[in-house]
């Protein structure tokens, strides 16, 4: 079987810190998907699902990127800033209660997602983004809604649910872009993918 970079990952010794465009971008992808979600969250398709359910799992793909690219550091960086914007943006386009429980749960899953995927980094290419997500997404789907809506009119333990299982196939779909961003990452450095 042959392997590529992506399946071994031995370039971690060769991360480099991004440039503050990179970081920038980062950031902005970050912040830019949030709001979009609490919005979106305030809108339910069906007693199963809201449509903030469709744009969040993007976070973790940008997250998952930055990881491979620049390591953990520099992820968490991007998260912990992308989190202190989104949550004073979402104070503007949500209730305070989902702005509240967006941002813990942001910052609790995406720290968790940044520490999964950089444990499984040199494995497959495809097993750090996967695993990291699915774990990442149920921490964030328990804590959103059970902050979120808890105690509220709405069918919110079933739009929990639907909210999770988009963002479980999601995260699957996801591997695809994943894939191709990185390859590309990586043909650009000098490596094959």
């Amino acid at each position: 079987m042959t392997t590529t970079s992506l399946d071994n990952n031995n370039d971690a010794p060769r991360l480099s810190a991004p440039t503050t465009g990179q970081f920038l971008q980062g950031v902005a992808a970050m912040v830019a998907v949030v709001l979009a979600s609490n919005h979106l969250v305030q809108f339910a398709i069906n007693d199963w699902l809201t449509w903030g359910a469709f744009s969040y799992p993007v976070a973790y793909l940008v997250s998952d990127l930055i990881n491979r690219r620049f390591g953990p550091a520099q992820a968490r960086r991007v998260a912990w800033l992308g989190f202190a914007v989104a949550v004073a943006g979402s104070a503007a386009v949500a209730p305070i209660r989902i702005a509240a429980a967006s941002g813990l749960a942001f910052i609790a899953s995406q720290l968790l997602d940044i520490g999964v995927f950089h444990r499984l980094r040199r494995g497959r290419w495809w097993r750090a983004p996967l695993v990291a997500t699915v774990i990442a997404a149920v921490l964030d789907s328990i804590v959103f809604w059970g902050i979120a809506f808890a105690g509220t009119d709405g069918p919110w333990l079933t739009w929990a649910l639907g909210d999770l299982g988009v963002k479980l196939a999601v995260g699957v779909f996801m591997l695809l872009p994943f894939r191709v961003l990185i390859g590309r990452s990586l043909a650009a450095r000098g490596a094959t993918a």
